[in-house]
């Protein structure tokens, strides 16, 4: 670009004297030299637009070349309006430049801390909150016996008593926390549970009144009545004790009842759920249904969704229809007529092919079905075969000696080969040949085998596609979602509510609908309603 602007800044003083002649040839030779430089380093740029300079006195970083003559004189000459076509451009190597890889990596590893720092914070909180809590009765019962243990009154029978309630309230109140707190989290939510913040707020905020109430009535006065001191701290574990029951309340009993109705409907094939759940937050709500979505919904296949879409791109593709006569040149007059009859053709063509397509549909789902079904019944034989031997081969380990006894893995090594054709060809079939490594079929027959499964017992993990997590966690494909929502993620769901979980390949579509309130009406039937009377004849045939 440097060398195409510099010909053609000078080329418009072609026609000049032979002074202005041998200087566009010193210049182009300059300019190929910078031209060169340039093309060392392609990173960094600076672009120098000239201020000034005519076009017979070209300047170098401010100032003209060696030999050339000064703008005084060529004042005369105005400057050219197109300077931006014979601009300058020199280059250089930066010593700061940075490839676009590295702001990638920056970004990801500044986003890696921002979400360690997230999901820790919490924690680091919770923690902080609990060792205050459980701390602060054993302070107060320590304080006055450290700054003042001459002028406290003797602990009696009762006192003592209570600290035997309070050691005990302890633990109790210990192995709450641990069995209601500290456990492994699920997920990572995107905003703080609301319930948890508050409980956290009333704690710290009774915690702040008992050390605020501590230090005004019993540090600064330095009561002597040890006796109320600890009943004190016996009262603050009391009332400890009633925030955790506020806590399994809010946390753990509130949503048991079922309160509203969701369904879950896949994007790419349509696959639906339906839930009950009862009140919880638009988070928690998701994070509840893609514990059942793992647990229920069977394994998102890709390769399923291809064909149709193949079919569907066959369908759509129009025919394109050529008129020789019209494309020849000078023939203008036929062009217009030959618009509407290429229009007619396609729309003809397009209606044949709509005609036809559930034809083609119905095919070739009937040929799909019947590959499926032979594949299927060459798999069955295979497998019983290689069962019926692994049994043969049982009875006759049985009279054999201890060293030639053949282990399971080998077994299943042995016998995999006999059925691994058919079930490789099964999978290619139905398509879930990426859903099944080699390992773990091996794995997986061994098992059958160490447990005397049957042959039906082993082909029932691949004749039909199971939950997500029965497979490994690299073949989930989703390991990381989105939830897309008009309203805040903390704010409760209610009829209506619509929300979205995405991920990379496909995304579940999420629909709340309430519960209706069920009236039930009682009506009592009197038991002599249902005596009745046979009057028989004597004419009557019994």
């Amino acid at each position: 670009m440097d060398t195409e602007s510099t010909h053609s800044g000078y080329s418009y003083h072609s026609s000049r004297s032979g002074r202005s002649n041998r200087h566009g040839d010193r210049s182009r030779e300059r300019h190929k030299a910078s031209s060169k430089d340039s093309s060392r380093s392609e990173r960094s740029v600076v672009i120098n637009p000239p201020d000034t300079p005519s076009q017979e006195s070209p300047v170098h970083n401010g100032e003209p070349l060696p030999g050339e003559p000064t703008p005084a004189e060529h004042g005369e000459d105005t400057q050219d309006d197109n300077w931006g076509e014979t601009t300058t451009a020199v280059t250089g190597t930066s010593e700061l430049s940075i490839s676009q890889e590295e702001v990638v990596g920056l970004g990801k590893g500044i986003q890696d801390r921002t979400q360690d720092f997230r999901r820790y914070l919490p924690l680091a909180v919770g923690v902080f909150v609990g060792l205050l809590m459980v701390a602060t009765p054993l302070v107060f019962l320590l304080l006055p016996a450290v700054m003042w243990p001459d002028r406290l009154q003797a602990c009696g029978a009762a006192c003592e008593g209570l600290f035997l309630s309070i050691a005990f309230k302890l633990l109790i109140l210990l192995l709450a926390i641990w069995a209601l707190f500290l456990r492994p989290g699920r997920a990572s939510l995107p905003r703080v549970c609301v319930y948890r913040a508050f409980l956290t707020t009333l704690t710290l905020l009774l915690t702040m009144s008992y050390w605020l109430f501590y230090g005004v009535r019993i540090l600064d006065a330095q009561d002597e009545d040890y006796h109320g001191i600890v009943q004190f701290a016996v009262s603050l574990v009391d009332s400890q004790l009633f925030v955790h029951y506020l806590a399994v309340v809010l946390l753990e009993l509130r949503h048991l009842q079922p309160c509203y109705s969701v369904c879950v409907i896949r994007s790419t094939d349509g696959e639906t759920r339906h839930y009950n759940i009862g009140q919880l937050s638009i988070q928690r709500a998701a994070l509840s249904i893609l514990e059942y979505y793992y647990r229920d919904f069977p394994l998102h296949n890709p390769a399923l969704l291809s064909a149709s879409k193949h079919r569907a791109a066959k369908h759509l593709a129009g025919l394109k229809v050529y008129n020789v006569d019209a494309a020849a040149p000078g023939n203008t007059a036929g062009a217009q007529p030959s618009n509407g009859n290429q229009s007619r053709a396609m729309v003809a063509a397009a209606n044949k092919r709509k005609d036809s397509a559930h034809n083609e549909l119905y095919y070739e789902e009937a040929d799909y079905e019947r590959r499926v079904r032979k594949r299927r019944a060459r798999l069955v034989v295979a497998v019983e075969e290689a069962f019926t031997h692994v049994r043969r081969m049982k009875k006759e380990d049985e009279r054999a000696t201890p060293s030639d006894i053949m282990d399971v893995r080998e077994a299943a090594l042995a016998v995999f080969p006999s059925m691994a054709r058919a079930l490789q060809k099964y999978l290619r079939t139905t398509r879930r040949q990426h859903c099944h490594s080699m390992e773990s079929i091996q794995k997986h027959l061994a098992f059958c085998l160490v447990n005397n499964m049957s042959p039906k017992a082993f082909l029932e993990a691949y004749l039909s596609p199971g939950p997500t997590l029965q497979y490994g966690s690299e073949r989930w494909m989703a390991d990381q979602w989105t939830l897309v929502s008009e309203a805040s993620v903390t704010s409760g769901i209610k009829q209506g509510t619509e929300f979205l979980l995405r991920c990379l390949d496909f995304s579940l579509a999420v629909t709340v609908k309430g519960i209706p309130y069920i009236r039930l009406t009682e009506e009592y039937i009197d038991p002599k309603s249902h005596k009745f009377i046979l009057l028989l004849q004597s004419e009557t045939s019994v």
